[in-house]
């Protein structure tokens, strides 16, 4: 093994603290070592529009980073955006070698590695699982014009996702409920559907945890059926709402996407998940104030039926898995995991670990 893959490891997690300020910008982590090849200093892309990670790692480095190494998870930008680019700060630092473990392609910022070998650097890409993985997300927005979307459910240890009537819904402890609520303040929008609004009537914020951002509600409602008395509707002017639907629908029950808009909600017609992506990709909601930018990252709790629609286009990029320590037993069709415990298994583990008696566990889909 490459003696930097540990280093580029740790700047892959060092990555990982940017999620939900970096987006819509890359995760990106880096560490620099000096010249005999010892640590120095790391960082990491703290915000969109903030320092990017090489100069966050530069800044710690001081002088020490002459004729040193930086391990980077992303080629340094080649990019006069809202800052400089990182190549030529890499080259004013006087650094020797640059280490990359994914190469940019975005046509933007794209460039650095051949910007810092023609100025005499050692710069070369070093592939590596971590860094691909904490790249993966901004790689799959560059490549396909679609947010990243993580599906999320919890179960009992027999595969249910939903408890016998009279029980509480409640499947997942409360440390995994507020692991997902410190995810819901990351990402851009969270998507449900209609059987989770008529079942549970959610509100989908954000109440267990200090929020980045403050997701768009999306209600995947073909027939445009949603009650103007459920939550999400009736909290709409609070928290931005859209209810999504098909061209047809909207056509058919105009009135009632009228009483939906005079509640604060935004309606939209697409047709089909697919495209209800790419557009939250391009406006996540309108709101009186101006436009919001487009969704980097799309949380679906929702239904095994949604799921696994979104599942068969090949719509979901990770899933996380809350799995309870009891049983249930058969609560109805409706009941049963999106995915088997043999189909998950099949799926490459990014993390896996246990929030209070839950075992979680994150898997790759695709990307």
């Amino acid at each position: 093994m490459n003696a930097l893959i540990p280093w580029m490891e740790r700047a892959a997690r060092m990555a990982l603290r940017g999620h939900g300020q970096a987006e819509p910008n890359p995760m990106v982590g880096c560490v620099i070592l000096d010249s005999s090849g010892n640590f120095v200093a790391e960082g990491y892309h703290h915000r969109c529009g903030g320092a990017h990670a090489e100069v966050d790692a530069l800044r710690h480095a001081g002088a020490r980073a002459r004729n040193g190494t930086a391990i980077v998870t992303l080629e340094p930008c080649n990019h006069h955006g809202r800052t400089g680019p990182c190549s030529q700060a890499l080259l004013n630092a006087g650094v020797a070698r640059v280490a990359y473990g994914c190469c940019d392609p975005n046509p933007k910022a794209a460039g650095g590695g051949d910007m810092l070998r023609a100025a005499g650097v050692d710069a070369f890409h070093l592939p590596c699982a971590a860094a691909e993985r904490v790249t993966a997300p901004f790689l799959y927005r560059v490549r396909t014009g679609l947010p990243w979307v993580i599906a999320k459910w919890a179960q009992s240890a027999d595969g249910r996702i939903a408890t016998k009537p009279g029980e509480p819904r409640w499947i997942s402890g409360p440390e995994s409920r507020a692991m997902v609520h410190r995810e819901r303040g990351r990402v851009d929008a969270i998507l449900t559907g209609m059987g989770t609004v008529l079942t549970d009537d959610p509100l989908l914020t954000v109440r267990e945890a200090r929020a980045s951002r403050t997701p768009v509600r999306v209600v995947w409602d073909p027939r445009l059926s949603i009650g103007v008395d459920r939550a999400l509707v009736r909290t709409a002017r609070e928290t931005p709402t859209v209810v999504a639907c098909t061209p047809e629908a909207l056509a058919e029950r105009s009135s009632h996407a009228n009483m939906l808009r005079e509640c604060g909600a935004e309606v939209r017609a697409v047709d089909g998940l697919r495209a209800l992506l790419a557009s939250l990709r391009t406006q996540c909601a309108t709101l009186p104030a101006g436009d919001r930018t487009g969704a980097s990252t799309v949380l679906v709790e929702a239904g095994a039926g949604l799921v696994r629609s979104l599942h068969a286009e090949g719509l979901i990029n990770d899933v996380w898995v809350f799995t309870a320590p009891h049983t249930i037993g058969d609560a109805g069709p409706r009941s049963m995991a999106p995915m088997s415990a043999a189909a998950l298994a099949g799926l490459p583990c990014v993390w896996h670990g246990t929030r209070g008696v839950d075992a979680v566990e994150v898997r790759r889909v695709g990307g």
